[in-house]
């Protein structure tokens, strides 16, 4: 076991051998000899002085000064939330500094560090208020899951505003990666003050968050002031991420990592963790940054995803910890079913009942058991489609009203309104019907699976993993298009999803540790698209980062009619599930007494829903949200008692249509794509799904 000092020393000494690496590795051909001899004052040419003054020193002192602000900011949220899975990546405070960037740079050309600070202070500020609002009232893995709620939307924001600035996006996909490279001095000494601000304000915290440890009341007897402590902790971390930020881009996991390694490593006290925490992350950035540059020389690998790839395990680690407490968050109850509000309709049959809400009808020798509640919803959300593909076609420049729309789809009306209908726009709907559906239907029966209403493909991973499957695709063919590779689409998914299932050693009684598990691969492989990103020209990068965030601009029947195919085959697969599913919500042993393998059916689950959240990514992305909300809306109409295997697709595809009429018409002039509409909208809905559930 290390003791505090020895963990000091030991991490003192790492970073003194990363800095005289920092200074010694780089690219070009300046050996490590020629800047040694310059650095003990040997002198040099210009080319060696541009090499080590202008380029290395400002990296190395880059990213000491980036690694301890997020290590401590992150340890100080850690301590104020009581929550070892608390980190400013996580918790949506980097999304809101780097919206406040991107917006300062759009609206008012920001272009020096300064700059940048103000705006990233702007950004983090709203943020970190948000987040410590809301820490009170969740668990610790509740509270990770309300920060990628927050995240998700303050992404979807950054993203609508570079939709329409090309410029701002080429310098963006670099940025978000976490580069050092190419800092100016002059930006590391304009966030300096802020940075040593934040440090002796978390210097001054030390005390009050060790005792707000203890609790609120315990607390107030040793003469603090919790909530006094709560605000002077806002400020120290909205100064420490927004420079970072400003700096760096934003950098996830790194408080997470330097919070861990700080108590791993004999960090006891609250101000032991503090110091701690500050080295271990200086240590973690700078080296990933020495490491960036050797791995693909002569080239370097994103700061951001060696990061993402050192904290992903950690997150998982922590999160199936002890420490770490969390309900089950069941969409479907391991016990009885939930009791039905609506009045049971008892009709004595053989001496049985039929289920709450249905009726029976009767023929000569049939009878149909129909569920008039679900019935009826399903209805409802079908006329609802329909209105939505309608105002889909209408909707846009041309002026056309819904009567004109009409006639267009029956092939009747002006030519030209006929051809913009149904050779542009329908084939455009039907991809997003399609696309929906198969969202709506995949969330259903992973949250059916899971027995938890947020496992979802887009937040278990399995939507980006058919992403990357498809981008990878795309680089190595020599095909113009990712259209082409849709089928690809549900062999990552597939790989997404036994990664998940094997990390988080399956899913029931896991409750939200399976969700953050899934998680910690989403960012990872979130950082690993960007990187892709990153690596294409400007034009190609365009494209396809609009694609990677959930489009249908350019889809048609070619890739829409292949998966409504799809579905036609799935669908039924699906209900003929039903009764399996509505099985597998009491436990193992009853489960085989009513002659349902749950092995078996779980595999049937997890194949189906897999193979529609791929094929949906082909089409259109990963439209982020849809399979969260389609079920969950879906279940409000048709009621507790029943899987909404039909009103789950119904929902889905209406939203999609929804979603991608709006972000085609809100912004005069540009398009903002169907799923960063989601993601703005969605990031709210989960917010508030996790703060309704009860449950601990």
């Amino acid at each position: 076991m290390f003791t505090q000092a020895r963990a000091f020393w030991l991490g003192a000494a790492a970073l003194l051998a990363l800095c005289a690496a920092s200074m010694l590795t780089g690219a070009g051909r300046v050996a490590p000899g020629q800047v040694l001899d310059y650095l003990l004052g040997g002198g040099g040419d210009g080319h060696l002085r541009m090499v080590v003054d202008t380029l290395r020193l400002p990296r190395t002192l880059a990213a000491l000064v980036v690694g301890a602000a997020l290590g401590v900011s992150g340890m100080l949220l850690q301590s104020v939330t009581r929550n070892p899975l608390a980190e400013t990546g996580l918790l949506g405070v980097n999304a809101g500094a780097a919206l406040g960037v991107v917006t300062g740079i759009v609206t008012a050309g920001a272009q020096t560090g300064g700059a940048y600070l103000g705006w990233a202070l702007g950004g983090a500020l709203p943020a970190t208020g948000v987040v410590l609002a809301i820490g009170a009232r969740l668990s610790p893995l509740k509270l990770v899951l309300a920060g990628a709620a927050l995240s998700a939307t303050l992404t979807g924001i950054t993203t609508a505003v570079l939709v329409a600035d090309p410029v701002t996006f080429d310098q963006y996909r670099y940025w978000i990666l976490g580069s050092l490279a190419g800092i100016p001095m002059d930006r590391v000494l304009a966030i300096a003050p802020a940075v040593a601000a934040g440090l002796v304000m978390a210097a001054v915290a030390a005390r009050p968050l060790a005792a707000l440890a203890l609790g609120d009341d315990l607390a107030v007897a040793l003469g603090h002031r919790p909530g006094r402590t709560r605000l002077w902790v806002t400020v120290a971390v909205t100064l420490l991420s927004a420079a970072a930020v400003a700096v760096a881009g934003p950098i996830g996991f790194l408080g997470l990592l330097a919070g861990y390694l700080s108590r791993s490593l004999g960090g006891g006290r609250v101000g032991s963790r503090i110091v701690l925490s500050g080295l271990a992350g200086a240590v973690v950035l700078l080296g990933a940054d020495v490491l960036a540059r050797m791995v693909v020389r002569p080239y370097e690998a994103p700061v951001a995803l060696l990061v993402a790839v050192l904290g992903a395990p950690v997150l998982v680690v922590v999160a199936r910890s002890r420490a770490v407490a969390a309900g089950p968050g069941d969409l479907v109850p391991s016990g009885a079913p939930r009791p039905s509000r609506w009045p049971a309709r008892r009709t004595a049959r053989a001496g049985g009942l039929s289920p709450s809400g249905a009726r029976v009808l009767r023929g000569r020798g049939w009878s149909v058991l129909v569920p008039v509640r679900s019935s009826v919803a399903a209805a409802a959300l079908l006329a609802v489609t329909a209105v939505a593909v309608v105002a889909a076609v209408a909707a846009g420049q041309s002026g056309m009203t819904a009567g004109q729309a009409l006639s267009a789809l029956a092939g009747a009306g002006e030519g030209g309104h006929v051809l913009l209908v149904q050779e542009i726009r329908l084939p455009r709907v039907v991809a997003g019907l399609v696309a929906g559906a198969a969202l709506g239907l995949s969330g259903c029966l992973t949250q059916a699976l899971a027995r938890n209403r947020l496992a979802t493909p887009d937040m278990l991973g399995i939507n980006q993993g058919a992403v990357i499957a498809i981008m990878v695709a795309g680089m190595l063919s020599a095909s113009g298009t990712l259209f082409a590779h849709w089928w690809i689409g549900p062999v990552g998914a597939l790989a997404a999803a036994v990664a998940v299932f094997a990390v988080s050693g399956g899913v029931g009684r896991q409750g939200y540790r399976f969700i953050v598990t899934g998680l910690a691969l989403t960012t990872l492989a979130g950082a690993l698209t960007q990187s892709l990103l990153a690596w294409q020209g400007l034009g190609s990068a365009t494209a396809v980062h609009s694609w990677s965030v959930g489009s249908l601009a350019g889809r048609g029947y070619p890739v829409a009619l292949p998966v409504a195919a799809g579905l036609a085959v799935l669908v039924p697969a699906a209900l003929a599930l039903a009764r399996r599913v509505a099985v597998l919500r009491f436990d193992e042993d009853v489960s085989a007494g009513l002659g349902v393998d749950p092995g078996r059916t779980r595999i049937a689950l997890l194949a189906l829903a897999v193979v529609l959240a791929g094929l949906a990514a082909g089409v259109a992305g990963p439209v982020a949200f849809v399979a969260l909300a389609a079920p969950v809306v879906a279940a409000r109409l048709a009621g507790p008692a029943r899987l909404p295997l039909v009103g789950a697709p119904l929902t889905g595809a209406a939203l999609v249509v929804i979603a991608d009429t709006a972000g085609r018409v809100a912004a005069d002039g540009a398009e903002i794509p169907v799923g960063v509409v989601t993601s703005i909208l969605g990031g709210p809905f989960l917010l508030w799904t996790l703060l309704s559930d009860r449950r601990p």
